[in-house]
């Protein structure tokens, strides 16, 4: 058909404009007839501009309904003082209608594209059912031109320093290390399969091998785990590989990346965020003392705090017997928390003990002159609480002391063994911060945490598995542990963690053949599974393969720290429901019989 096309942008028009006849191609996003007067605000993907028609001028007003596609002639003036809106970038200016013509017309809308509020009642699976209409809504757009800014932002990055961007391919080889694969039947020989990459790991360490020594690309993963969420059976990272390097050199490569590419979308996109800093390096081991876990929240200081060596003589005999049988007493301190309720510090406590917490012992940290305090300390300060009566004055003053706690502060401890109350104790300090409003929105608190154990026992197995993948290179100085302790052999690992969550994880990789065979020895995997599934590796790295390593950060949960979305479905133009279904094609779906017999498959 043939219409006019556009001139300008809805979004682009300004005072400056005032005078020119403009036309411009979109929908009709909310429509207002106030008798003798009819406005549409008129919108397309750069934002909405308001038109006005005069009703005796046109006989089919009556047509434009929510949502019909138009193309829209007319003269742009200034509007008058009292009818200006701030709240939109082209709130000066309106067009007034000299021509229009529907391009196609919608039915009835299966919710409101154009009330941004009522959406929040919108079931999800309806709005993904529809997404073509979600996606037309202005924050939905924003969303995806945040996304496509960010990673234009990271090619120009990259590619000023002479990374190669290569593609890897999608349908691969099952090797089964992590989560499950998504597998694809082979049709040419019925009983093998394909795989979709759960990431392009070996891919990119044998692009090193190749010599090519800086790749990356935007690549595409599949992981068919549980659905939270964070996760999607198919989502998006930056995958990226460096030869002839060091941890520290991926780590500054990527902390200049991060903060280049989030800082300019902060100021592009006027993003309510502080402009990102040097990240924080943490240890494993000191992400675990210090916060329960390897994914810390650091926009609060809210470090944990050990008891252990006060408890150890004093009367209550929970802690006393805990720590006799080697496990520990630690706790969080909950600013502010000494005015909860007996109610609100039970449930609390029904909270820790979902995660495994036999229970939660608090006390209340008062004022000196608190008619109710068991005892008054040297400082000002004093304490309060049934347990408070099971301690002496000097181990009270100590625990305060160790807690740094002040007037008005709760310190809730967890008995357990190590690993046991930290399980409990970082999702309590998120709990606390989050009841203490300690969680700012406008930080953005990346962090690095680095050393992380090359190996875990599996107790219900009974073997080693990898803490990251079997192709982390340990620590040099640690490969003496490597057959008679490894338990003490540390990973050249690294992963960021951005306000809780991680964000990116890497390692420098294994690039001798002897020690990748060891690593696999180690766990559990024999000489013939190692050839049939990793041959192709052990093959490479026989022909002078460099020191490589890097690292792979989430694509779609960088957009949600930006935009404080929980749930990753947010941030995906077509993502999946929650158990991996497509209510938008009807996916998965039956296949016919033909295809069947075609493959040479069968359901049983």
């Amino acid at each position: 058909m043939s219409f006019n096309q556009r001139s300008h942008f809805c979004g682009t028009l300004r005072p400056e404009h005032a005078g020119q006849v403009v036309t411009i191609n979109g929908w009709a996003h909310r429509i207002r007839d106030l008798g003798g007067l009819f406005f549409v605000d008129m919108r397309d993907r750069s934002g909405l501009v308001q038109v006005f028609f005069e009703p005796s001028e046109f006989d089919n007003l009556g047509e434009v309904k929510s949502e019909t596609c138009l193309s829209i002639t007319g003269e742009l003036r200034m509007r008058s003082e009292v009818t200006r809106n701030p709240n939109l970038a082209t709130g000066e200016v309106e067009i007034v209608a000299q021509a229009f013509t529907i391009l196609s017309p919608s039915r009835a809308l299966p919710f409101p594209v154009s009330d941004e509020d009522q959406m929040a009642t919108v079931n999800e699976e309806l709005r993904i059912k529809h997404r073509y209409l979600d996606l037309r809504r202005p924050s939905m757009a924003k969303k995806m031109a945040l996304r496509a800014a960010a990673i234009r932002k990271i090619r120009a990055y990259l590619d000023e320093r002479d990374f190669l961007e290569i593609e890897t391919p999608i349908f691969t080889k099952s090797t089964p290390e992590g989560a499950r694969d998504y597998l694809v039947p082979y049709r040419l020989d019925p009983g093998k399969f394909y795989a979709l990459p759960q990431s392009p790991q070996q891919y990119k360490q044998l692009l090193m091998v190749g010599g090519l020594e800086r790749y990356y690309q935007i690549a595409r993963c599949f992981r068919d785990e549980a659905q939270r969420s964070d996760r999607q059976p198919e989502f998006t990272q930056l995958d990226l590989e460096m030869s002839f390097v060091t941890q520290e050199d991926v780590l500054q490569l990527m902390e200049g990346l991060t903060k280049t590419v989030i800082n300019e979308l902060i100021a592009e996109f006027q993003l309510e965020k502080d402009p990102v800093g040097d990240f924080r390096r943490l240890t494993y081991d000191e992400a675990m003392f210090l916060y329960g876990c390897d994914k810390p929240d650091l926009r609060f200081d809210l470090p944990l705090f050990d008891v252990s060596e006060i408890a150890r003589g004093c009367e209550f005999g929970v802690f006393k017997s805990t720590v006799e049988s080697g496990g520990v007493i630690r706790g969080v301190r909950f600013p502010g928390g000494a005015s909860q309720s007996r109610k609100e510090i039970g449930e609390i406590e029904t909270y820790c003990k979902e995660f495994g917490a036999k229970g939660m012992a608090t006390l209340a940290i008062v004022s000196g002159d608190d008619p109710e305090a068991t005892h008054k300390l040297a400082n000002g300060l004093a304490v309060r609480g049934s347990i408070a009566k099971f301690f002496k004055l000097e181990e009270a003053e100590a625990i305060v002391n160790v807690a740094q706690a002040e007037v008005g502060d709760l310190l809730c401890f967890i008995a357990d063994t190590y690993a046991a109350g930290n399980n409990v104790l970082y999702r309590l300090r998120n709990l606390v911060a989050e009841k203490a409003g300690l969680r700012d929105k406008r930080k953005l608190n990346f962090c690095w945490v680095l050393d992380f154990p090359l190996v875990e026992w599996d107790e219900e197995a009974q073997r080693w598995n990898s803490v990251h993948h079997p192709f982390t290179s340990p620590k040099v100085e640690d490969l003496v542990f490597l057959e008679t302790n490894p338990e003490k052999v540390r990973a050249d690992c690294y992963d960021i963690v951005c306000n809780g969550s991680e964000w990116a994880s890497g390692s420098i990789r294994i690039h001798r053949p002897d020690i990748q065979a060891k690593a696999f020895e180690l766990l559990g995997i024999d000489a013939e599974t190692q050839a049939a599934r990793f041959g192709h590796m052990l093959d490479a790295f026989s022909y002078g393969p460099p020191p490589h390593g890097g690292i792979a950060p989430g694509i779609d949960r960088l957009i949600m720290f930006l935009l404080d979305e929980e749930n990753i479905r947010e941030v995906m133009a077509f993502p999946k429901m929650g158990n991996g279904f497509d209510p938008l094609m009807n996916a998965p779906s039956t296949i016919d019989a033909t295809q069947w017999k075609e493959l040479g498959l069968k359901v049983v």
